[in-house]
């Protein structure tokens, strides 16, 4: 008899979907992989339009409402949870927190406390939501909490949430559903934009959190001395409070297989933000062999050897690490390492940690 999971998939439907959206559709298709005899459902809002790449393995559930008041009411009651539901997973702080058989499950993915430490990156209301979902959660004794990011379960403990509640998940890089496109496509996108030759590549959205200025100060200092660093180029849509891109190159949004090709033909990528929840960019760079440099406040890289780790509030810092990184091997040997270095971060093994969790 197959077993019944209920996922949120709302975070799809939002304006800007950003890493939770992918954590949705990966642990969807990791779920769908396995050889367990499972039933997904997809709980979704009411009249919304189902996003362009809503393809997933999955049965979509609408419920009574729309996201808003969904968003709003979640804490209360369990609108449009199958009630057959043995495993309720919210992917996020949003919800749902019940619903299902007497027995069910339920659970809730925390990304991280970004609030907290990066509170000019949201507003106040953002802020409150953010707090009152955490009291909950802090509440809800029944509640398994599950961490994607490294450090995270230590800081919700260290909060009061019952360490014996929290389940650590690994997320995943891999992606059966694109592949890259090649180095010719690559190029006529890049050239489009004023760019040819090599470049420096930052991927993610355009907010202050990004630490955008001092990337592109630290880069216009390492291209003065490597100038096989080439032009930088930023591609991800604008994010919450507006940055200074100076001369960078800003490409804005790409598709997905165009997103891989640029990774792997990137002299070098830079992501260096002030404050990250797990940082999915650099992690799929190094999936894509491409040398990288990161600041040592991005979870996902923090203990990967084959990353140049920067201060991100130090411009010199950075600088020196966009250059040390251009010197690493671009050899079958080097990229095989750093492949290497993230092939167990795979959406299988995620949906793995999960099904473990929910046991």
């Amino acid at each position: 008899m197959k077993r019944i999971i209920t996922l949120s998939v709302d975070q799809l439907y939002r304006r800007q979907p950003g890493g939770i959206a992918t954590y949705v559709r990966g642990l969807v298709y990791g779920l769908a992989a396995l050889d367990e005899p499972i039933d997904l459902v997809g709980l979704a809002p009411r009249d919304a339009t189902p996003p362009e790449a809503l393809d997933l393995p999955l049965r979509l559930r609408a419920a009574a409402l729309p996201l808003n008041l969904l968003t709003r009411l979640w804490p209360l009651m369990p609108l449009g949870v199958p009630k057959e539901s043995q495993v309720v997973h919210a992917t996020s702080m949003a919800g749902p927190f019940g619903g299902g058989v007497a027995t069910a499950v339920h659970s809730v993915a925390m990304h991280d406390l970004l609030w907290r430490d990066e509170p000019g990156a949201t507003t106040r209301a953002g802020i409150k939501f953010h707090e009152e979902r955490l009291s909950l959660i802090k509440r809800r004794g029944d509640l398994r909490v599950f961490t994607t990011s490294p450090g995270l379960a230590e800081r919700l403990v260290d909060l009061g949430v019952a360490e014996s509640r929290i389940r650590a998940v690994r997320l995943g890089v891999d992606d059966a559903t694109a592949q890259a496109a090649d180095a010719a496509t690559v190029r006529e996108r890049l050239a489009a934009n004023g760019v040819t030759g090599p470049y420096t590549l930052y991927a993610g959205t355009r907010e202050p959190r990004k630490n955008l200025e001092r990337l592109i100060e630290a880069h216009r200092i390492a291209r003065s001395r490597s100038e096989g660093l080439g032009p930088l180029v930023l591609v991800g849509p604008p994010g919450w409070g507006g940055v200074a891109t100076s001369d960078a190159t800003v490409i804005g949004m790409v598709d997905r297989s165009v997103l891989l090709g640029l990774y792997r033909d990137a002299a070098v990528f830079a992501y260096v933000p002030r404050a990250e929840g797990w940082g999915l960019p650099p992690v799929e760079a190094l999936n894509a062999g491409a040398r990288v440099v990161a600041s040592t406040t991005t979870p996902s890289v923090q203990s990967n050897p084959s990353v140049v780790l920067v201060d991100p509030l130090d411009v010199a810092s950075i600088a020196k690490g966009l250059s040390e990184a251009l010197e690493q091997g671009v050899d079958a040997q080097s990229v095989f390492t750093r492949r290497a270095s993230v092939a167990e971060l795979t959406w299988r093994n995620a949906a793995l940690d999960h099904l473990a969790g929910w046991q």
